[in-house]
């Protein structure tokens, strides 16, 4: 990718942002027509008839300039997608040299706009020729080639744990996931080591007015504090092992490009309906607003919970259309009130949805054309629309995305495996960093449906089966547990009348290991226990172990001597 196609690239963005706002006056120029039209059958006085008549005149230049104007960008917009094409077909031409030393012989990289590139270009090809040498030449990066390149022709997975990406690969990642996730540049990131600690400031007090050489008032500022914990979000590709083989600069711009969009994707997914700690996510926009009762983990120094289910979660009738519907929505949104927000409000839905929108805001001008609104702003009620296609139809999430906090661990690791699929020659690469994240003010944030149904509360995320260490069946003999069995409930209570019972534990994943003990010694899954018939509760306890998570339940039994 040469630095003529950057160039051709940023013109073809500002060209179509022009082209956009031109197109967004249209419907001006459809509500002056309408007007003109109107005027024209009020007009009754040879003086009224000559300024209706002057006014259209005026208003027929006017329009003429303007389409003359699109069509003239439109023209140019074609041909510079025609040059960007040819440009990048081009070999790349020698570009000034852009690796540069500072005084502690360090390697500074030069400052290109990855997040206005278009999707077609991948980041680190959009570095000059010699830049990318220059990268993929340092040590570190060789090093971690190296050692990529060897763990895919081992038979087995990497043994000594992770692969650090360089800095250098983390920064091109950093502005190249962007690109991929939609939300990340709407909400707050702060980049933290360890838990995080977000303190919170009240409402600011109105001050008091009082007589010039009156006593001053105290005013009372009140604060609050959340806490982000550290949980990991990871994404896996597949790639054909010759790639492997191939020059380091393909290594390095499929490496940026890979791990930018495996977790770009699965960020936006978190962000609006994360389950929380409780699932080892960050907790979403809608799992927090659909919360009918205080959590019990819900932090002390919190601001205080507000229950969001009926006031911030809305449903708009079917039927409702044109003025109507418009009232309705505008009246839905209008719940992100807050005096926290300095920023924006966004809007996110999938691609179904916002045809519909569309749809509910067609208008018939008076020459007879149909006109709905044009480009990603959300009409009446503002803000920007962000397309994601995993959102159900009809379901519109949105709100002040500055009071969503995102808390980024640093550093990013990638695991290879040759195991996966062995038989297509393919090595399968994972990405892997640490985040959280929540609504500071979940207030701030609605989600309505449009469909008059439901809005979906509970999305279905990739299940963590390697970490899965969760029963899905615990039987002991005939006895009634209590409570009745959950895989999520880790202790109960039993009362035995025989003196022996057969213990049955059957796993969620296969293959996870299950240890069962009982008075101290260690029963066999399906093998029987015997009871010890004191009249005491003795814990009878089920310890299951996958990958790195070990869940323990227990079952206090009571037999009567």
């Amino acid at each position: 990718m040469a630095l003529k196609s950057i160039m051709i690239a940023k013109k073809l963005e500002l060209k179509r942002a022009a082209f956009e706002a031109l197109v967004a006056k249209d419907a001006e120029f459809a509500t002056r027509s309408a007007e003109i039209e109107k005027a024209i059958g009020e007009a009754t006085t040879d003086e009224e008839q000559q300024a209706v008549e002057d006014a259209m005149n005026k208003f027929t230049e006017e329009q003429d300039a303007h389409n003359a104007e699109k069509e003239k960008l439109s023209a140019e917009i074609k041909g510079l997608e025609e040059d960007l094409e040819n440009a990048e077909k081009d070999p790349p031409k020698a570009e000034p040299k852009a690796e540069k030393k500072d005084e502690r012989n360090n390697f500074t990289m030069n400052t290109i706009n990855i997040r206005s590139l278009p999707m077609n270009v991948r980041a680190f090809d959009a570095l000059p020729k010699e830049q990318r040498d220059a990268i993929v030449a340092q040590p570190d990066v060789q090093t971690f080639f190296a050692e990529l390149r060897n763990a895919a022709r081992s038979k087995r997975d990497i043994t000594g744990g992770e692969l650090t990406i360089p800095v250098v690969f983390l920064d091109l990642i950093a502005e190249n996931m962007y690109r991929y996730s939609k939300l990340m540049r709407r909400v707050r990131i702060r980049n933290v080591n360890g838990e995080a600690r977000q303190t919170i400031a009240g409402t600011v007090p109105e001050a008091v007015w009082t007589e010039m050489c009156g006593a001053i008032k105290e005013l009372t500022f009140s604060f609050n504090q959340i806490t982000l914990d550290g949980f990991k979000v990871a994404g896996y590709v597949p790639v054909c092992n010759s790639l492997l083989e191939d020059n380091d600069v393909n290594l390095a711009s499929w490496i940026v490009e890979m791990l930018s969009e495996a977790i770009g994707l699965a960020k936006d997914k978190a962000i609006l309906y994360g389950k929380g700690a409780g699932q080892k996510m960050p907790l979403g926009i809608v799992t927090r607003l659909a919360q009918e009762s205080k959590p019990s983990d819900y932090p002390a120094n919190a601001p205080a919970w507000v229950d969001l289910h009926t006031s911030n979660i809305i449903t708009i009738p079917t039927a409702s259309t044109g003025e109507a519907f418009w009232a309705a929505l505008a009246v839905a949104a209008g719940n992100t009130f807050t005096r926290y927000s300095r920023g924006e409000r966004f809007w996110a839905m999938n691609s179904k949805t916002l045809a519909t929108l569309q749809s509910k805001a067609i208008l018939a001008t008076a020459l007879g054309r149909y006109v709905t609104f044009d480009g990603m702003t959300m009409p009446i009620i503002g803000g920007d629309v962000e397309i994601l296609e995993f959102i159900p139809d009809g379901d519109i999430v949105g709100g002040y995305g500055d009071l969503y906090l995102w808390a980024q661990r640093s550093g990013m690791t990638i695991e290879a495996s040759r195991e996966v699929q062995f038989i297509q020659d393919n090595t399968v690469f994972r990405g892997k960093e640490r985040a959280d994240g929540m609504p500071v003010i979940p207030g701030a944030f609605v989600a309505i449906n449009i469909n008059g149904a439901s809005v979906t509360t509970s999305m279905t995320f990739a299940a963590d089966t390697a970490n899965n260490a969760k029963l899905s069946a615990l039987t002991v003999g005939s006895l009634s547990l209590s409570p009745a069995f959950d895989g999520d409930v880790l202790s109960y209570t039993a009362t035995a009348s025989a003196a022996t019972a057969a213990v049955n534990a059957t796993t969620e994943v296969a293959g996870a290991q299950v240890a069962i003990a009982y008075n101290n010694a260690n029963v066999k899954n399906g093998g029987s226990v015997t009871w010890l018939a004191d009249g005491a509760a003795h814990p009878l306890t089920v310890t299951v172990k996958n990958g790195n998570e070990t869940v323990v339940y227990t079952v206090n039994v009571t037999k009567a001597s």
